[in-house]
């Protein structure tokens, strides 16, 4: 298989990110209950989780999953909540206690303060249309893909909007991964999600995965004395997608 330069480079930074990567460490495993098209389902057990970060990081931080495999590391002693459905599912963490119940309220205000949001979109079902949405402003190279996925609605298709968000900074790893950070009180890629804009910025990032494709979003907003795990969250978020999308 003939690699193109652009996946070669990246392939190649991947090596040397993996070499240079601490021995893996243990941190706490938190099962999340969550709701959806069938019902409340049990949070997952499990003990501990072991990941690719410094042993002072890990004292910080816990390995949060729902039932269907969606996880992502966050503070410890966060509270988690995880939705699913058809279109997809989605994992959120704050600091403070998630009202389950508002969550599927269409009065719900989302979360204003700080807060990690995983969502996985999925292209073959309901969930084409925030993957299509998403497309079209981060994925230039997966256009296509945006208008098959929405063939047929054309008021669905009309309402496209391409290209990025003004002032979201991407940085993209590849064609098909993409981390952004978008700035205070502004809308963007970040607010595309449970975290609704304040006085503080959301990073995160956005990934295809799979043939279909499926979307996968992170978005994080930590408190100020916290900042210095977002970047960690962020990288292993993409390592653990990466290792799944390959299997």
């Amino acid at each position: 298989m003939i690699l193109s330069v652009c996946a070669q480079t990246w392939l190649v930074g991947q090596e040397k990110a993996a070499s240079s990567q601490p021995p893996a460490v243990s941190v706490p495993f938190v099962g999340c209950k969550s709701d959806g098209q069938i019902g409340p389902q049990e949070a997952p057990s499990g003990t501990t989780r072991s990941v690719p970060i410094t042993q002072k990081t890990a004292q910080s931080l816990a390995y949060y999953e729902i039932g269907s495999g969606t996880a992502v590391l966050a503070p410890r002693g966060w509270y988690c909540f995880g939705t699913y459905g058809s279109g997809g599912e989605s994992l959120s963490i704050s600091p403070e206690p998630i009202d389950s119940a508002g969550i599927f309220s269409t009065k719900s205000s989302g979360f204003s303060g700080s807060a990690i949001e995983v969502s996985r979109r999925y292209g073959d079902t309901s969930g084409r249309f925030d993957v299509a949405r998403i497309i079209a402003r981060v994925f230039p190279a997966y256009k296509s893909t945006a208008y098959k996925f929405l063939e047929g609605f054309d008021s669905a298709t009309n309402s496209l909007a391409f290209g990025p968000y003004p002032r979201d900074a991407l940085t993209y790893n590849s064609n098909r991964v993409v981390e952004y950070k978008t700035p205070a009180q502004t809308e963007g890629l970040g607010t595309q999600s449970w975290l609704k804009m304040n006085g503080r910025p959301i990073e995160g990032v956005a990934m295809l995965v799979g043939q279909t494709p499926d979307l996968l979003v992170l978005a994080v907003r930590l408190p100020p004395g916290l900042n210095g795990l977002t970047s960690v969250i962020i990288h292993q978020f993409e390592r653990d997608a990466e290792r799944s999308d390959r299997h």
